[in-house]
C-alpha cells in the first residue's frame, strides 16, 4: 500500500509541475486578448506568490487539523478550479483574482506533500520527486503551445491542465484510506509518540534551534535558482554577446540540468546523506559561478558555467526539505517546512527583480557577483546549522 500511495505523490508532483512555466509561455497571446500591457503578467504572478506564502504559513495547523492526505486534495482542487477559472477569464482584473486561490492552493500542497515525503519516504524519492516535478513544468509550455498552435487559443491550454488536475484531485480523494493507512502504521512505531500538540506559530518557529539557519539557507538557494533562470539569457546576451537565438536556447538548458541533476542526486543519496548531498550542489554551484569570470573563448565558460550553476541546485532543494525532520523532529517539520516554502516564494518573488533593477541602473555583469552572494551566506547558514546540530546531539 505504501507503493501505491507513492505512485501516487509521483504522479501529484508531475501534475503540479504542468501550470508553473505556463502564464510566461501564454502571456504574449493573453495579453492582447485581456487588454493588459505587457508588464501587469507581474501582477499574476505576484498575486499567485502572494497566495503561496499565505497557504504555506497556515499548513502545520492545516496539515495538523485534517492530515496531509485531505490538505493535498483540497489543495490541489483549489488549483485545478482555479486554472479553470483561467480558461474563462474575460479581463484581467477577473485573471487577478482567480490568481488568489491559484496560489493558495499551490502553496498549501507544495508544503503538505514536500513535509509527508520527508517523514516517510527515503532522500531518493524526494529528490525523484522534484525531478517529476520539473518535467511537469517542462511540459505546461508544450501542451500551452500545442492549443495555440492548432488555433484553440491559450484559453484551451489553461483547461487541459485544469482537465489533468480534476484527474488528480480524483485521485487523492480516492486515495485518502491510503494516507490514513500510512499515518496508522507509523503512528504504531515504538519510537514515535501521537501528534497530540498545538501548531506552531511564526515566532515560537524562528525561536527553535538553528530554524533562522535553514530558513534563510532556503531564501538564499530560490533566491539563486530564480534569478539565474529569469537573467541567464540576458547576461549572455548583453554580458557574453551571444545572438538572442542561442541564449534563449542554452538558457533552457538550466532548467534541463536542474531535472536531469535530481535524477542523478536520487542515485547518489543510496550514498551520500543529506548534508553531503548539499555540500556537493554548493560546490558544483561554486564551480559554476567561478566559471563566469573567466574569459575563454568561443562563450565555453558562460555556458558551462550555467549548466553547472542548473547542476548545482538540482540536489539542494530536496535535500534541505528532507533533512528538516532530521534536525527538529517530525513534530516541528510540518510547521518549518511551511516557513521554508513561505522563504522559497519570497526569495524567487523578490531577488530577482532586485537584480533587475542593478542590472538596469549599474550592469548586468554583477550576475554572478549576485549570485555568489547568495552562495556564500547559504554555505554560513548551512554550517552553523551543522554545528550546532552536532552541538546538540553531543
Amino acid at each position: 500500500m505504501a507503493s501505491l500511495l507513492l505512485a501516487v505523490i509521483y504522479v501529484a508532483f508531475v501534475s503540479l509541475g504542468l501550470p508553473d512555466a505556463m502564464l510566461g509561455a501564454a502571456w504574449p497571446a493573453m495579453s492582447p486578448d485581456l487588454g493588459a500591457p505587457l508588464s501587469w503578467a507581474g501582477g499574476i504572478s505576484m498575486t499567485i506568490s502572494a497566495g503561496t506564502v499565505v497557504s504555506a504559513l497556515l499548513s502545520d495547523r492545516m496539515t495538523l487539523r485534517f492530515g496531509a492526505g485531505k490538505v493535498t486534495a483540497v489543495s490541489v482542487g483549489l488549483t485545478a478550479a482555479a486554472l479553470a477559472g483561467f480558461s474563462f477569464a474575460p479581463n484581467y482584473w477577473v485573471l487577478l483574482a482567480i490568481a488568489i486561490p491559484y496560489g493558495l492552493g499551490a502553496g498549501g500542497v507544495d508544503a503538505a506533500l514536500n513535509n509527508y515525503v520527508a517523514i516517510h519516504y527515503e532522500s531518493k524519492h524526494m529528490s525523484w520527486l522534484h525531478a517529476m516535478w520539473g518535467l511537469g513544468m517542462l511540459t505546461g509550455p508544450y501542451v500551452m503551445g500545442f492549443a495555440l498552435g492548432h488555433g484553440q487559443g491559450w484559453g484551451w491550454g489553461y483547461r487541459y491542465i485544469a482537465i489533468i488536475q480534476i484527474a488528480l484531485t480524483a485521485l487523492l480523494v480516492l486515495s485518502l484510506p491510503l494516507w490514513k493507512q500510512r499515518n496508522t502504521i507509523a503512528s504504531q512505531s515504538p519510537t514515535e509518540e501521537a501528534p497530540s500538540r498545538k501548531p506552531l506559530g511564526f515566532f515560537e518557529v524562528l525561536r527553535i534551534r538553528g530554524a533562522k539557519e535553514i530558513l534563510l539557507m532556503f531564501f538564499c538557494y530560490c533566491a539563486i535558482e530564480a534569478t539565474s533562470m529569469l537573467w541567464a539569457s540576458s547576461y549572455m546576451v548583453l554580458a557574453d554577446g551571444l545572438d538572442k537565438t542561442t541564449a534563449a536556447m542554452w538558457a533552457s538548458f538550466f532548467g534541463i540540468g536542474i531535472t536531469a541533476g535530481r535524477l542523478l542526486s536520487g542515485v547518489l543519496t543510496m550514498k551520500f546523506d543529506d548534508p553531503t548531498m548539499i555540500r556537493i550542489g554548493q560546490s558544483v554551484l561554486l564551480v559554476g559561478i567561478v566559471l563566469l569570470f573567466v574569459p575563454l573563448p568561443a562563450h565555453v565558460a558562460t555556458i558551462t558555467g550555467l549548466m553547472l550553476i542548473g547542476l548545482g541546485c538540482a540536489p539542494i532543494y530536496p535535500c534541505v526539505i528532507h533533512s528538516t525532520p532530521a534536525y527538529f523532529g517530525e513534530d516541528k517539520s510540518q510547521a518549518i517546512v511551511g516557513m521554508q516554502m513561505a522563504c522559497a516564494y519570497m526569495g524567487s518573488m523578490v531577488m530577482p527583480p532586485l537584480f533587475g533593477l542593478i542590472a538596469q541602473n549599474i550592469t548586468i555583469t554583477l550576475f554572478p557577483w549576485y549570485l555568489l552572494v547568495f552562495l556564500a551566506l547559504m554555505v554560513v547558514m548551512h554550517e552553523s546549522l551543522r554545528r550546532k546540530y552536532a552541538k546538540a546531539a553531543a
